[in-house]
């Protein structure tokens, strides 16, 4: 029998490791090629570890919650055959690979692994129980040496993906604190100094700076309390850092899309047919709001600090709700070189495998621009949430037939038109009101000029 070496592979450009979420098979059962043995989460995205060979699970390198590095192996299966490219053996390794060799000895090594890891100091411990924020094991490790406790490594804000707290945010933060306590301590060497010249100053009551806590919810008889997932809980963390973040504005316009409904009616069955693919209104969207950022694309921008970082692609995300009720945003990368066909294979595609939890980490990553439909449920606006680090977010309601004035070569009459409101929220710091409400006025005049004769 071979023993098979099996590895956190590795799932995108920007994922460096990943945390255990739960171990679908369990030492002594038996698994198929390509069946699933773990599950594992990056930023807000689950997804599965698949086994490349059949065997036997005889061992598993790490814990629920464990996080792990892209490359590292996490469990050992016993195959049938007699060795492969993972296969762990004495001939085709190192002297150093060698004493990692998996017999008796190194499983016991690897439970001691295991069991020093929850040997940690003390303060490290409480730093991964007592939060509900994603933490790498470098800034914990950081934390823990210069004494930075939970609720202050909590009030950091991050500047990594999904405002993850990076190394450099760590750093910098000591910065802060070292200089505001130099600062602290000259002034009172400043006062003390005075004090022995000069009469006594009246007391200065300083002002409290403590939040005060939420107030306590009082619970009726027939209450149910239903915990947070941990989707939900980065969710939440991610809306409140970008509320806290940017200062809000919100444009308003109201588009007639009707040439677009009855362009779409026509189409739709034949390009089915010809495409194996529904087109729904949302690729349509995705094509004006890509040409109005080419055409502003100081929209298409991040902030850093006091730099602004002008976007060379153009990534516009998808917010799409899952089965579970929460919220992901897979991104369509370089969006305004696809045309309306691509757009539409590209939109399917996110979505349906959002709905099958089968996103990948990249699928979420790199952003520059979200647009949400909130039209699906029948919404006839909304004021999103901006998706950090982006400036900006559009909404599309729903559309709707409504009296409207045209204006003909007869005069003005009313007509029966189908009309949706578009909402632009956007970063007040970099985005100002005649940018934003010129963008959105864009992506409507985008809309409403489409050719009822375009061809697909």
């Amino acid at each position: 029998m071979a023993r098979y070496e099996l590895v956190l592979p590795k799932m995108g450009e920007s994922v460096a490791e990943a945390t255990i979420i739960k171990w679908i098979k369990q030492p002594g059962d038996m698994i198929d090629i390509d069946e699933s043995v773990l599950e594992i989460a990056t930023d807000k995205v689950d997804s599965d570890v698949p086994s490349p060979v059949a065997g036997k699970l005889i061992e598993t390198l790490f814990n629920v919650d464990d996080v792990v590095q892209v490359g590292a192996p996490i469990a050992i299966i016993e195959t049938g055959g007699s060795g492969n490219d993972r296969e762990i053996t004495t001939e085709s390794k190192e002297p150093a690979t060698v004493e990692k060799e998996l017999n008796s000895e190194q499983s016991s090594a690897n439970r001691a692994e295991v069991q020093s890891k929850s040997a940690q100091p003390v303060s490290e411990r409480n730093i991964i129980s007592n939060t509900n924020r994603f933490y790498s094991p470098l800034v914990k490790s950081m934390a823990v040496e210069e004494g930075i406790d939970v609720s202050e490594l909590d009030s950091i804000t991050g500047s990594g993906s999904e405002g993850r707290v990076t190394k450099q945010d760590v750093l910098d933060y000591i910065s802060k604190k070292d200089s505001k306590s130099s600062t602290q301590v000259a002034e009172n060497r400043g006062a003390s100094k005075s004090l022995t010249t000069a009469q006594p100053a009246p007391a200065i009551k300083p002002l409290a700076t403590e939040a005060k806590s939420p107030a306590a919810i009082s619970l009726s008889a027939g209450d149910e309390i239903i915990e947070m997932d941990r989707m939900r809980k980065l969710i939440a963390e991610h809306m409140v850092m970008s509320k806290h973040t940017s200062p809000h504005v919100t444009s308003f316009v109201e588009a007639d899309v009707t040439n677009i409904v009855q362009w779409r009616e026509r189409v739709k069955t034949d390009f089915e047919k010809r495409e194996g693919e529904k087109i729904t209104f949302t690729p349509i969207f995705m094509e004006a709001v890509a040409k109005a950022i080419k055409d502003l694309p100081m929209i298409n921008i991040s902030v850093q600090g006091t730099q602004i970082i002008k976007k060379r692609d153009i990534n516009i995300g998808m917010a799409a709700a899952l089965p579970s009720g929460n919220l992901i945003v897979p991104v369509i990368k370089n969006a305004d070189q696809l045309n309306l066909v691509g757009l539409t294979k590209a939109v399917n595609d996110l979505a349906n495998r959002a709905r099958k939890s089968q996103l990948k980490p990249d699928d979420t990553a790199g952003g520059t621009f979200t647009l949400t439909n909130v039209g699906t449920f029948g919404n006839v606006m909304g004021t999103p949430i901006i998706n950090q680090p982006q400036v900006a977010v559009m909404a599309v309601g729903a559309i709707q037939k409504k009296p409207a004035v045209l204006e003909t070569e007869y005069g003005d009459v009313i007509a029966i038109r189908h009309m949706m409101f578009l909402s632009l929220s956007y970063d007040h710091r970099v985005v100002d009101g005649a940018l934003g409400g010129s963008f959105v006025r864009k992506v409507a005049d985008y809309l409403e000029a489409w050719d009822v004769n375009r061809v697909i």
